[in-house]
């Protein structure tokens, strides 16, 4: 009888240990990545510029003898000059951003002449003009920027608005052609006046830090003639026939919130699966 009882419980020990080996392992549910919220670079921005202007007088006219006798400047030119401002936009999406700017163009230097008669008898003369102008540009602009490629995102932008043209008195002294003589100076009071002014862009931003851009581009400015200078001994009024600005610009943009970090939502508890029967 004892050995049939230690048999039986041989056998169901041998069964509960085999019983106990085909119970594999839990199983946990494979951790997922935790989920991040990408926000687009979007919101409020400052921006301040420099540059060097190429400018291009497009030509000036000048009433000579009579109201009825408007003729050209045979010279008509303008030195370059500097260009400093700054302005605040919106960056609206990826591609595309908007701001609104003012700059100054600083005083570039007027030389012309123009050829005539003068003293008496009349002789042929010719005179040497001389003035300079400054001038302030509001502008509306809108870029469109064109992807970005590592840290340098470049773009392409047009703008449009009015400049405040002042010109400084216009100096002339006429002399005669053989040398002989030299009339007087004349002083014509400078004008100032508002004109229409639009602009093409195209350059690169470059990313510095997470709110800080880098920006090198080029600007085109096309000014409308405008006012030149008033009259004075029986010569003027004077009107110039607008500039062309040409600039190579430098400058920086602060984004507000750049620098925000993504949204973290952190994963779920992981519950263990029931065990698996072989």
């Amino acid at each position: 009888m004892k050995r049939s009882l230690s048999g039986i419980f041989a056998a169901l020990l041998i069964a509960t240990n085999a019983y106990s080996a085909d119970l594999a392992p839990a199983e946990p549910i494979p951790e997922q990545p935790p989920e991040v919220t990408v926000s687009e670079a979007t919101g409020w921005y400052l921006r301040g510029d420099v540059g060097y202007a190429f400018t291009d007088l497009r030509g000036a006219r000048y009433f000579q003898g009579s109201n009825s006798n408007e003729v050209d400047f045979d010279r008509a030119d303008l030195d370059d000059a500097w260009t400093v401002g700054g302005g605040v936009g919106y960056q609206i999406n990826s591609y595309l951003r908007t701001d609104l700017t003012f700059d100054y163009l600083t005083q570039a230097d007027f030389k012309g002449s123009t050829v005539g008669q003068c003293g008496f008898p009349l002789v042929d003369c010719t005179s040497s003009d001389r003035s300079s102008l400054t001038a302030y540009t509001l502008l509306a602009n809108a870029y469109v920027d064109l992807g970005t490629y590592g840290y340098v995102t470049p773009y392409v932008g047009a703008g449009i608005g009015g400049s405040y043209v002042k010109w400084k008195n216009l100096r002339n002294v006429a002399c005669a052609d053989d040398g002989s003589f030299c009339d007087d100076q004349v002083t014509h009071g400078g004008k100032g006046n508002w004109r229409f002014t639009y602009a093409l862009m195209a350059g690169a931003s470059i990313d510095v830090t997470c709110n800080v851009k880098a920006d090198v581009g080029y600007r085109y400015l096309h000014i409308d003639g405008g006012n030149m200078f008033g009259y004075a001994e029986n010569g003027g009024p004077g009107r110039d026939k607008g500039l062309s600005v040409h600039e190579a610009r430098v400058g920086a943009r602060y984004l507000f919130g750049g620098c925000a970090q993504a949204s973290y939502e952190p994963p779920p508890e992981i519950p263990l699966q029931p065990a698996v029967y072989k």
